[in-house]
């Protein structure tokens, strides 16, 4: 088996073969970057790393200073010790899982992933082998989270647009810059509304229009002419100002979290709406027990003990990748 070391928040480090996953150290030959969220996008901008082109693009938008290497999906990088390719993991545009073949066994890392996947992505897919280890994420650990449809999900979505357009109200979607903000506009574009994005988010669309999704009619957010317009911004922003000239509007908390009623009091906004770009609970047994690898490594979530007794009921080894425990043979 492979040994397997936790390095840092998202890192993961596979000494002998000289890989770093999302990883930031320096014992590492060959650096694998599976999105471009900020908490996987190495913190050491000096490095070479590879990922796929639209990472690549989203990286160096984002102020990634160091040299990336594109890989497409199924093309496969050999080196001394392994072969590695990326599979669409569908959690946003470019994502991907890394899947490692050695002398030593085969190893499949999630990052951060969904399946079914999100509608702005390029799908999800995987290997058509078995798998030694495979290293997973579990942000939603708990049975309490279990996703609706994609449909009942972009049906809800787009209702609370239309009906709060029609009472004259500015509808207001929170979602994060990168992924969920250009998934809520893929889905709202078939209302052939206008839309104003965070000016964060803008920047990042022009990414998506070059791979094939188009979002529909969009312009950066403008306060003075946002009123009456789809607004799609990240909650944090509301506190500083965003459309606060607007009196007339409601607001949508877009995000997994949103499947917790409580939220809605703690946030005070008008809907909740439980749209995700991970896997829920159930979706991850069901997945771990598909691929039945010799053992499953949990990381990424606030409490693996749960996730780890459902697998051992259906048979399946698994541990808990933290840094306090990171040397897994």
């Amino acid at each position: 088996m492979v040994r397997i070391k936790k390095a840092g928040h998202h890192g993961i480090l596979l000494p002998d073969l000289k890989i770093g996953l999302d990883y930031s150290g320096t014992k590492a030959d060959h650096y694998f970057v599976s999105h471009a969220h900020a908490d996987h996008m190495p913190r050491n901008r000096k490095l070479t790393v590879y990922a796929t082109p639209p990472t690549a693009s989203f990286m160096k938008l984002r102020g990634f200073g160091g040299k990336v290497k594109t890989l497409e999906f199924g093309e496969t990088l050999q080196t001394d010790a392994a072969n590695i390719t990326f599979y669409p993991a569908g959690h946003i545009l470019g994502s991907a899982m890394t899947f490692i073949e050695s002398d030593q066994g085969s190893v499949l890392y999630t990052g951060d992933y969904r399946t079914p996947p999100s509608p702005a992505t390029e799908g999800f897919e995987l290997p058509e082998t078995n798998i030694d280890t495979f290293i997973t994420e579990a942000t939603f650990s708990l049975p309490i989270y279990k996703w609706k449809s994609e449909e009942e999900l972009s049906l809800q979505i787009r209702s609370f647009a239309s009906e709060n357009l029609n009472e004259g109200f500015t509808p207001i979607f929170t979602a994060y810059n990168l992924g969920k903000a250009q998934e809520l506009m893929y889905i709202l574009k078939e209302l052939d509304h206008p839309m104003q994005i965070h000016g964060a988010g803008f920047k990042l669309c022009s990414v998506y229009e070059e791979h094939g999704f188009s979002l529909g009619t969009y312009e950066s957010y403008n306060r003075d002419t946002c009123e009456g317009k789809i607004l799609i911004t990240p909650g944090s922003a509301l506190g500083t100002g965003f459309a606060s000239n607007v009196k007339k509007k409601r607001v949508a908390y877009c995000s997994g979290w949103a499947a917790n009623e409580s939220r809605q009091t703690q946030l005070t906004v008008d809907e909740l709406i439980p749209i995700s770009d991970h896997l829920d609970f159930f979706e991850l047994i069901d997945l771990c027990e598909q691929l039945n690898p010799k053992k499953v490594l949990i990381t990424h979530t606030p409490n693996p003990k749960v996730v780890q007794h459902y697998l051992s009921r259906k048979g399946i080894k698994s541990g808990f990748l933290d840094l306090e425990a990171s040397d897994v043979e």
